[in-house]
């Protein structure tokens, strides 16, 4: 049976994950995950495929606080609860094609973003009063599903599996191993075959005092060069610094999404919002063979 091998969220958009032991579900996802987003003035987003270095801002979940730090920069923090902002500005901006909605976090976050990546920034955290609605073409047996900052989905869902084998061909090749980290997944799951997370129609887990919660997987994750980037180093490997995207070129352009490559599969939580998600815990993955 599948197991959580690996949890992580990513509290700023595009910057560095945390690896949790336990995440708690929500509607939207594990909670916190991708509710704050970095912007230009004028709300426009900014991510690791213009700025790498965003890979180095490193955040951590306080009591009341967002804790952000950085080479070079003092300590940052923001409050984890919007109700907390001092008068924020209310934003509409926008994550690929879709509107999304953030308060402004204030000067002192800008200025401190600003001076990080070198460019005029500010810092957004999804304004709670609003709703950022998943494309309702993913969304059939859901009925209507929601997210924040991410690019398109609640969770990203990837088996251990799958990057093993893919370490295995850039090895073959003389290139080194990458960690998961390149591939941003919410849950990592061991007890699949590799790629077999692509066939998995749901994954469901029991929840401590019965009930729990079932994830359906929708849509293979179509990826933009960011796996090229050294989250260590907010870079791309200068010896290698197409990979892993040439390797999988070979095997993993899908061409059920015109030739894209992909690697992992986008869930949506089904049902059991509020259940704890554990590394270690047993889930039961039902298998298609459709799209």
């Amino acid at each position: 049976m599948p197991t959580i091998s690996e949890l992580f969220v990513y509290p700023i958009k595009s910057c560095a994950g945390i690896a949790l032991n336990e995440a708690r579900l929500l509607a939207t996802g594990l909670e916190y995950d991708r509710c704050w987003m970095v912007t230009d003035p004028a709300g426009a987003m900014l991510t690791q495929r213009a700025y790498p270095r965003m890979a180095l801002i490193k955040v951590e979940l306080g009591a009341e606080d967002l804790v952000i730090r950085a080479p070079g920069m003092s300590e940052l923090r923001t409050p984890l609860e919007s109700a907390r902002l001092a008068a924020p500005l209310a934003v509409e901006t926008r994550v690929w094609r879709d509107a999304a909605y953030g308060l402004d976090t204030g000067d002192v976050c800008a200025a401190w973003f600003s001076t990080f990546l070198g460019v005029p920034a500010r810092l957004l955290r999804f304004d709670p009063e609003r709703e950022r609605i998943v494309d309702p073409d993913y969304t059939e047996g859901v009925g209507r599903a929601t997210t924040h900052f991410a690019d398109g989905f609640p969770l990203l869902v990837i088996g251990q599996a799958s990057l093993d084998d893919l370490n295995t061909r850039l090895n073959g090749k003389g290139a080194p191993s990458i960690p998961i980290d390149r591939f941003r997944p919410n849950v990592v799951l061991t007890g699949l075959d590799a790629y077999e997370e692509d066939y998995v129609e749901t994954l469901s887990v029991d929840g401590e005092a019965g009930g729990g919660a079932q994830l359906q997987l929708v849509k293979p994750c179509t990826r933009c060069p960011m796996p090229t980037i050294d989250q260590a180093k907010g870079a791309p490997d200068p010896d290698w610094p197409n990979e892993p995207s040439d390797t999988m070129s070979v095997y993993r352009a899908n061409p059920q999404r015109n030739g894209a490559i992909t690697f992992g599969n986008n869930a949506l939580v089904a049902s059991g919002a509020g259940t704890w998600l554990r590394v270690g815990q047993a889930v039961a993955a039902e298998l298609g063979f459709g799209d």
